[in-house]
């Protein structure tokens, strides 16, 4: 439960705790296996420092006290400002890891019960430019395509997408096909050496920021060789006109000098994907937290759409999400967007959705855009959000400019709820903190990257006075008094299955259809896919096999934005350009990056996740197999970097950016030059005096990155900051790094990476009344 991929497993209990997990193999995603997430991860269950009671505020401190007073506390700040200031004065930040019936629940609460336009999840981190780019060419959210599609293609193009490390299951997966006959080829885009790098047959590792000049190119070669669908344009799409012009500026050469790549490895990537028979792309971070995410993403979709590759096997789009219910986030509106992948600018779909909550329209707020996450930071920083209630994240490590990030979440005059299995470094700046239940001590529903649907069941109880997240939202709409329009309770279940029942009949008619499932199916037959209706009651694998898509002015989830601005497109444009309901194909320019190189910061820095963590931390760092394997923060730097400042493997090392300053010891690896690489797991909870000298703020790969966002997605935009490096002191012994993955050494003595030994699973420990 540690990343997005959705697999399947047996919990192993002895005396009422978690002991073990096993992967199940007649599941359809995993077929029984497991990654080292997956197979360590849960000990953080039974870790000594849970949270096992509410803490509220004294004179300044954080101390223990019970769940009547901690929920009055927020419930009376809640009254007031609403009585001061209204429904936009109470902010939620949620996460990527509840499970679907706590999302729906949220976004009743605040939508339909407050009234707040002011709510969002870390997946704004992740996967918002996964949404916002398969809207911008469907229409709607939604994967069209399957894993299964890696069994059929001919080729596999993976984006800015590392599966060997944040989705290992699936890349074994890839690697068995490639290992059997008729073995698919390999295409890869990224500016790190990962394993999937090593694997390709072609490998293009552009400039950081360059993306769109690239995938540019790609096009213009793919058109001009002829390799496109004429009669699936001509019947299924609209905008390719537009695309045709704009990539005629992108030659290969022009894209070569634009991203540092030759421009015969350019046309060599081209032709593989333009005689491709059966086409699969996976994109994820490499283009969703770089510069002109959106833009870059949306030309993967153009690809499959040129060339008429989707909705057969083997021919499909992934785009990745990054946690393990990001898309229940998505679907269920507890983040930019309504319930149900429902139009916010559609008044239809707004009266739709306030006759299922038996609520006036006017309470639901659709006056504009839900308010983004990096938006809503800022009506915090401004005062007029003085109230947020963070669950099940950890922004003051995960969000970008983390010095500016701190001071706001600090500030005297906000009010902050968090709730979360252990004292994170939010937590630690709370007024109140609430301990929830986490995975294995709750029952709920949660669907992976490819709309697979698993029931989740409980099999232990939460320890000391924990509670599973839904019964929290329950208790605070409850003790807030929430009403319909007819006086009666506005929400309507009391528990993970009527939820999810009411869910059904919110999602009824629209593309994410869960009307055809029950606790009771997926109990009996695992993992199905949505939509599940009447017509499709054993779920659907492909979306769009047809040539039809949700994509009609009257149906769609959302008429798109400017690829530049961000601005949003009316339903006055949208129904000029697109009034059969086609797929539509975007243009983009390439622009360079906000931030440039300059001889003070010379450095492109880029960060991301890796093999042996997940996030900040929380959870994998209390798994000692996984925490031995990557202990402490490195930095990868190229040979030719390196050498320029003196540094060798293990030496410690100073990267700054505008912002800030992190030390980290040198892990010399195959990187591209002009591109550093930190891991932004992380943070200070468990940071010991160092005898490096260093400050607190050393350590977290976002004291460094910048605040600025993809004008579609709203993203963070994490692998665009500016940076130079300084030898500190040269040190014995090579990085803490591992040596698997991305950060595998150039240097052979290095010796390989272990794990730490199990831990917490045979120890008892008073976890309170």
């Amino acid at each position: 439960m540690l990343h997005s991929n959705g697999d399947a497993m047996d919990i192993a209990v002895r005396d009422e705790r978690i002991v073990g997990v096993r992967g199940r193999p007649d599941d359809r995603v995993n077929r029984g296996r497991l990654g080292p997430t997956d197979l360590f991860g849960w000990q953080a269950n039974a870790a000594p420092d849970r949270l096992i009671r509410p803490l509220v505020r004294e004179n300044g401190e954080l101390v223990e006290s019970d769940w009547d007073t901690a929920m009055d506390r927020i419930v009376r700040r809640t009254r007031e400002l609403l009585d001061e200031q209204g429904p936009s004065a109470i902010g939620f930040y949620t996460t990527g890891q509840l499970f679907l019936e706590e999302y729906y629940t949220l976004a009743l609460i605040a939508r339909g019960g407050i009234g707040t336009n002011h709510l969002d999840g870390n997946t704004r981190l992740c996967t918002a430019t996964a949404a916002e780019a398969l809207k911008e060419s469907f229409a709607c959210d939604g994967q069209p395509g399957s894993y299964a599609d890696i069994d059929h293609s001919d080729v596999i193009a993976l984006f800015g997408h590392n599966p060997a490390e944040a989705q290992s299951v699936l890349w074994s997966r890839i690697l068995d096909r490639r290992a059997g006959p008729d073995p698919p080829a390999l295409f890869c885009v990224d500016p790190r050496p990962t394993p999937v790098a090593e694997e390709a047959d072609v490998h293009l590792a552009p400039l950081p920021g360059t993306n769109v000049a690239l995938m540019n190119s790609l096009l213009y070669e793919v058109i001009a060789a002829g390799r496109i669908d004429r009669e699936y344009l001509d019947a299924h799409v609209v905008g390719f006109d537009e695309l045709e012009r704009t990539v005629r500026a992108y030659p290969a050469e022009r894209a070569a000098a634009l991203c540092d790549v030759p421009a015969e490895r350019i046309r060599q990537a081209a032709r593989l994907l333009g005689d491709a028979r059966r086409l699969l792309s996976t994109v994820l971070q490499g283009f969703y937290q770089a510069h002109q995410a959106t833009a870059a993403a949306v030309q993967v979709n153009n690809l499959h759409l040129i060339r008429g590759m989707l909705g057969r096997p083997g021919c499909g789009v992934l785009q990745m999400n990054g946690q393990p219910t990001a898309e229940n986030t998505r679907e269920c509106g507890a983040d930019g967007d309504l319930p149900g992948f429902r139009n916010w600018a559609n008044e239809d779909h707004v009266r739709d959705l306030a006759r299922l909550w038996n609520v006036e329209p006017e309470r639901i707020p659709h006056y504009g855009p839900p308010t983004h996450a990096m938006q809503m930071m800022r009506y915090v920083a401004g005062g007029s959000i003085p109230f947020l209630w963070v669950s099940g994240t950890n922004p003051a490590v995960s969000l970008p400019d983390l010095g500016r990030v701190r001071a706001l979440l600090d500030q005297e005059r906000l009010f902050l709820v968090v709730q979360d299995l252990f004292l994170t470094e939010t937590a630690a700046m709370a007024d109140v903190v609430l301990p929830a239940a986490g995975w294995g001590e709750k029952t709920g529903t949660f669907t992976n990257a490819d709309r697979t649907v698993h029931l989740s069941e409980k099999a232990v109880k939460p320890p000391g006075q924990a509670r599973p997240d839904l019964d929290i939202f329950l208790d605070y709409a409850d003790r807030l008094s929430l009403r319909d329009k007819d006086g009666a309770p506005l929400v309507t279940w009391h528990d993970a299955e009527s939820c999810f029942e009411a869910w059904k009949a919110c999602s009824r008619g629209r593309l994410c259809d869960y009307s055809g499932l029950s606790y009771a199916k997926l109990r009996e037959h695992g993992g199905i896919q949505w939509p599940c209706d009447e017509a499709h009651p054993h779920g659907t694998e492909r979306l769009y096999t047809d040539g039809e898509f949700f994509s009609s002015p009257d149906h769609c989830e959302n008429y798109g934005r400017d690829l530049v601005t961000g601005a949003p497109v009316s339903s006055t444009q949208y129904r000029a350009m697109n009034p059969h309901g086609k797929a539509i194909v975007k243009a983009a320019d390439y622009l360079p990056p906000h931030e440039p190189v300059s001889d003070t910061f010379p450095l492109r820095l880029i960060t991301g996740r890796t093999l042996y963590h997940f996030h900040t931390r929380t959870k994998t760092a209390r798994a000692p197999q996984l925490q031995r394997a990557a202990p402490e923060v490195w930095v990868e730097l190229a040979p030719t970097d390196a050498a320029g400042e003196h540094i060798g493997e293990g030496d410690l090392v100073e990267i700054t950016t505008p912002r800030g300053t992190v030390r980290a010891r040198a892990r010399l690896t195959a990187v591209r030059p002009g591109v550093v690489f930190l891991p932004f797991h992380y943070g200070y909870w468990d940071r010991a005096d160092t005898a490096d000298g260093a400050s607190r703020a050393d350590r977290a790969a976002n004291e460094l990155t910048l605040t600025d966002w993809d004008p579609a997605s709203k993203q963070p935009l994490f692998k665009a900051a500016a940076a130079r490096i300084r030898l500190v002191e040269h040190r014995d012994g090579p990085s803490p790094a591992p040596t698997t993955g991305a950060a595998a050494p150039l240097d052979s003595e290095v010796a390989p990476t272990r794990g730490g030994p199990q831990a917490y699973a045979h120890e008892s420990r008073e976890v309170g009344r």
